[in-house]
């Protein structure tokens, strides 16, 4: 199977991004995506002339995800933002479950923040543990170190600086803010409803 890059023109001109922020950044998505297509060929290949038990299949294998998890966590942000941004519907699922979680809204959105704020590079991630039917705002390093397995991502902010350092510099609180203005909540609560 080859995977293709998805295109998220449609996201240019969102307040807060730059334009070339976002081209730099999609250009980056689109790397992981020629690096998991050409790691899932090299693979493939070598298993088919018998070299599975190499060193060099083994570190492939263990770059695999970092390039499989750093092309999906960009679609899954990607994916979560929209130009105009939206509100989260006080009638849904899923801010119904982030209160009774985390008390109220406002609750949340300290400690997700604070999550994403939190010094180094990776993702900050509100997971949903349907097993346990919880909520929890989790820090991914490295793109594949911090997963919680089982769990479904419901909204990803990417906070490697290259999200943000081309418009705030190591204003990461700015870049946060901007990020909050542009979720597509509809999407999050989508990706609730179906977990």
């Amino acid at each position: 199977m080859v995977y293709e890059a998805k295109n998220y023109e449609h996201l240019l001109g969102t307040k807060g991004f730059s334009d070339q922020l976002l081209k730099n950044h999609f250009t980056l998505y689109q790397g992981y995506v020629t690096n998991t297509n050409k790691l899932v060929d090299t693979m493939m290949t070598m298993v088919k002339e018998g070299k599975a038990s190499t060193p060099e299949f083994a570190e492939l294998k263990r770059r695999f995800g970092w390039e499989f998890n750093g092309m999906r966590l960009h679609e899954y942000y990607f994916g979560n933002m929209k130009k105009d941004g939206s509100k989260l519907n006080e009638q849904s699922k899923l801010y119904k479950k982030i209160t009774e979680m985390f008390g109220n809204y406002e609750t949340w959105v300290n400690g997700f923040k604070a999550t994403g704020a939190m010094r180094g590079i990776g993702w900050a991630v509100l997971y949903y543990d349907k097993q346990a039917d919880k909520l929890y705002n989790v820090w991914i390093n490295e793109h594949d170190t911090g997963h919680f397995a089982g769990c479904v991502p419901i909204l990803i902010m990417d906070v490697f600086e290259h999200a943000f350092m081309l418009d705030y510099g190591t204003k990461r609180a700015d870049y946060l803010e901007a990020f909050f203005n542009a979720i597509n909540w509809e999407e999050a609560e989508k990706r609730f409803e179906e977990a």
